[in-house]
């Protein structure tokens, strides 16, 4: 008998560890329910590489999140979208928080992860029979990007440095939509273009152009592209950036402890009419030149050098410390638990 009501009681405990692991622990070896976090990405690019790392290899699901991506094509739209909370987090351009921060809003836009370190686009030349030289664009039809983004404006930041006026030496156009730069370059419109991967990589396998020179490195190091979210949503959901965070530290160690080519296999599935040879020759391209951050960190240095090129581009109202708009914290702690 005393057998008996031990096998109830033991049968008892069991049955409620397990309810327990169900409902407290989402799982306890089970798939359990994850916290579902949605991405807009201004762009889709294999300048954003580890982030597709850290979707097809997993350290999203361990960490215990269901990332949904979608593409927001421009800043504005991305912005837009965070702002209206159709998404969770922006992969957008730092500049973009700025922007919200200056015109005094309630909720500002926290950056809590950077993904990149550079700009990430390259200057491509359509006379491919002549040595290059900066002072062959003065004088030229330039074919830009959107006035008051990222890109612009570190092109803009570039050409200056190098003895070129964006708005006097040459005749620039800003009018055309970023999802049309390439295929306006490609009809014939500009003498140089600036584009980013892997179109650069494609129009010089065609034969329109060559890559003659990196804005990314020309502009420095700056908080390019990083992870944002409104300061309400970080405040209630901190446990959920956090694990967000300590899975983009992960996938941007593996970027950076792995070869272009184990890398371009990793993010092949999000660049499906692309060449394996030409998202390999992309990742190379910015491997290279330190485009892809290896943690999360928005340092101090990066952040006053993007001031500085918005305050070139004048885009700036004000020098905003990093302080009203960045929270390392995330980061650290990502950092200190690998």
């Amino acid at each position: 008998m005393k057998l008996h009501k031990k096998g109830h009681a033991w049968l008892g405990l069991t049955l409620a560890l397990l309810l327990l692991c169900g409902t407290v622990l989402s799982g306890c070896g089970g798939s359990g329910d994850k916290t579902k976090v949605r991405i807009g990405e201004v762009t889709r690019s294999i300048f954003y590489a580890p982030q597709y790392v850290a979707l097809e290899k997993g350290f999203f699901e361990a960490e215990g999140l269901d990332v949904e991506l979608q593409t927001t094509p421009g800043g504005d739209k991305t912005m837009t979208a965070l702002l209206s909370d159709a998404i969770d987090v922006a992969l957008v351009g730092s500049e973009t928080s700025i922007y919200v921060y200056q015109q005094g809003s309630d909720d500002p836009v926290i950056n809590f992860g950077q993904l990149t370190q550079t700009d990430g686009t390259f200057l491509m030349a359509r006379n491919t029979d002549t040595e290059f030289d900066w002072e062959m664009l003065k004088g030229s039809v330039f074919l830009g990007q959107r006035k008051g983004g990222m890109p612009q404006m570190a092109g803009e930041f570039a050409l200056r440095k190098k003895g070129v006026d964006p708005h006097a030496d040459l005749e620039l156009i800003q009018n055309i939509d970023f999802a049309n730069i390439a295929s306006a370059y490609a009809s014939g419109t500009g003498e140089f273009v600036q584009l980013f991967e892997p179109q650069a990589s494609i129009f010089e396998k065609e034969g329109r152009g060559k890559v003659v020179a990196s804005f990314g490195v020309e502009s420095g190091k700056l908080p390019y592209t990083a992870f944002m979210a409104k300061q309400s949503y970080i405040s209630q959901k901190e446990d959920t950036v956090q694990r967000f965070t300590t899975a983009l530290y992960k996938a941007q160690q593996w970027v950076d402890s792995h070869s272009p080519e184990e890398i371009a296999d990793a993010i092949l599935p999000y660049f499906k009419d692309t060449d394996r040879d030409i998202v390999v020759s992309s990742v190379k391209r910015y491997k290279e030149q330190g485009t892809y951050a290896s943690d999360p960190i928005l340092d101090e240095e990066e952040w006053n050098n993007l001031l500085d090129v918005m305050d070139q581009a004048g885009e700036l109202r004000e020098r905003v410390a990093p302080e009203a708009i960045v929270d390392n914290s995330f980061a650290e702690k990502a950092m200190e638990s690998k």
